[in-house]
């Protein structure tokens, strides 16, 4: 009795782990881009926390930030090795504010947007949780050091070629989501009218566009590069949309928005784009559509 009654006290409010756990959620979804990764960190995390006693933790917020930082390294790093089987472009699961009303908590640290993730995915285990711990949520470098078993010197360093190779998005735009949002839906409704003078009215003349669909869906397995070809890719594919199919506008974990198209079935894609708006005419020069039905189960059909 005695233990059960331990067990439940550490699970209210007033366990470090419950007070800590959307920052935990945070790291390791920044870390891993896939909610279900994350959330199996978090769990382990959990597990390990409840294998000690937290009397003895001087200080509960550095033992788990540590805790699910190094379970996320060893996540990260047998992910990798999975990915290397995975067919076509790899693209972070999308994460909807509405979609999870946890996911309003974790809004922790500096928004990072699916852009930046995916530039993350270049950097090695070690290099990312720098990055994440010391520029998205604002850790000191003497914490990151511990958090990682590295020096100040070391993480530092690791955090210097971090920030060469990523930048986080340019803040002046974040007012600027309503005409992102407005580009974004003039995009999908001529991809989906197959209206090839819209489409190349839209996008940037470099544009870029990548589809996760990991095979379960007929997507591009390499990115496709310039207005022409993504236009005509999307042009050719009009009329082949499920019966049903409807279109809302829903808002990323980094307040940006992004194109949900739902059927009474499932949801069937999400697209974002990255949208240039400091020229005379707005351009997207990036469209990022995730169609792995294993990535947007998680989705709501309905808001």
């Amino acid at each position: 009795m005695a233990e059960a009654t331990a067990t439940s006290e550490r699970s209210g409010t007033s366990d470090p782990f419950e007070r800590y756990r959307q920052l935990l959620f945070g790291i390791s979804y920044r870390m891993l881009g896939t909610v279900a990764d994350a959330e199996d960190v978090v769990q382990e995390t959990w597990l390990r926390w409840q294998r000690i006693d937290p009397d003895v933790v001087a200080d509960p917020r550095g033992y788990l930030v540590r805790a699910v930082t190094r379970t996320s390294i060893d996540e990260m790093r047998r992910s990798r090795a999975r990915r290397e089987e995975y067919v076509g472009p790899w693209l972070p699961e999308p994460l909807l504010v509405s979609s999870d009303v946890a996911v309003e908590s974790s809004l922790l640290g500096e928004s990072v947007g699916m852009a930046v993730l995916v530039m993350m995915e270049t950097l090695s285990p070690l290099e990312r949780v720098v990055f994440v711990l010391h520029e998205v949520f604002g850790f000191s470098f003497p914490e990151v050091a511990e958090a990682v078993d590295r020096s100040e010197q070391a993480v530092r360093q690791l955090g210097s070629r971090a920030r060469r190779r990523v930048r986080l998005r340019d803040r002046r735009f974040e007012s600027d989501s309503r005409r992102v949002r407005e580009i974004t839906e003039r995009f999908v409704a001529a991809c989906l009218d197959g209206d090839m003078e819209s489409l190349m009215t839209v996008l940037a003349p470099d544009v870029t566009m990548w589809a996760d669909g990991n095979g379960h869906a007929e997507t591009p397995r390499v990115p496709l590069h310039g207005a022409t070809g993504v236009a005509e890719y999307f042009a050719s594919t009009a009329g082949t949309y499920p019966a049903g199919l409807v279109v809302r506008m829903d808002v990323q974990h980094d307040g940006m928005p992004a194109a949900v198209l739902a059927t009474p079935a499932g949801v069937f894609a999400v697209v974002t784009a990255d949208v240039d708006l400091t020229g005379d005419l707005p351009r997207i020069t990036a469209v990022r559509a995730v169609r792995n039905p294993e990535k947007l189960g998680r989705i709501p059909v309905t808001p």
